[in-house]
């Protein structure tokens, strides 16, 4: 049995980074910004697919690339879906969380407040912490069981951000999170 487990644990990530490299090319080809789709690993997100923008002015990043998921908007949609117990484990109060930029949450208590926040709206933001020329937004990205397994997040520069521009890149994330998750055999309760 444990064998069978482990094998379908597996196809479910290839499927997931296979699906997700397809949504991300799409949702890339109606906003030309920059999609990622990312996992979390411990207090790590890696991401698994990305698609670039078209424009000369973008973010530049990689599949496989590893940051902490504080600092990023699809980390911190991955760590509000984890359940508190979980969540306190892997950041106690007293964790030193790096800064990336000086925008980037470095206090456990205030990144439980924002992260209560972003389990209430099912939208993370993020503004300038990872990198200090780009924002994004990223929505859940849930397999058959309804379980949070990824997100898919928008990247945009500074300098094509704005309030207009993040309602609707959000409303696409949501979008393409739930064709995503769609794929993956979740079946939303209209």
């Amino acid at each position: 049995v444990r064998p069978y487990q482990l094998g379908a644990r597996y196809a479910e990530q290839l499927d997931l980074a296979a699906e997700g490299q397809q949504v991300a090319r799409s949702v890339a080809e109606t906003c030309d910004e920059t999609v990622h789709v990312a996992i979390l690993e411990d207090t790590d997100v890696i991401y698994i697919a990305k698609v670039d923008s078209t424009h000369a002015v973008r973010m530049v990043s990689a599949a496989g690339r590893r940051l902490p998921a504080h600092c990023t908007s699809v980390g911190k949609m991955l760590l509000a879906s984890l359940p508190e117990q979980e969540l306190a484990a892997r950041i106690p109060d007293g964790a030193q969380l790096a800064a990336m930029t000086p925008n980037s949450i470095t206090d456990p208590a205030v990144l439980r407040e924002t992260l209560a926040e972003i389990r209430e709206r099912g939208l993370a933001v993020e503004s300038r912490e990872s990198n200090p020329d780009v924002s994004c937004v990223a929505a859940p990205v849930r397999d058959r069981t309804g379980q949070v397994v990824a997100a898919l997040s928008i990247s945009v520069p500074m300098i094509r951000w704005s309030e207009e521009r993040r309602a609707e890149l959000e409303q696409l994330a949501v979008k393409g999170a739930a064709e995503l998750s769609e794929r993956l055999g979740h079946r939303s309760v209209a």
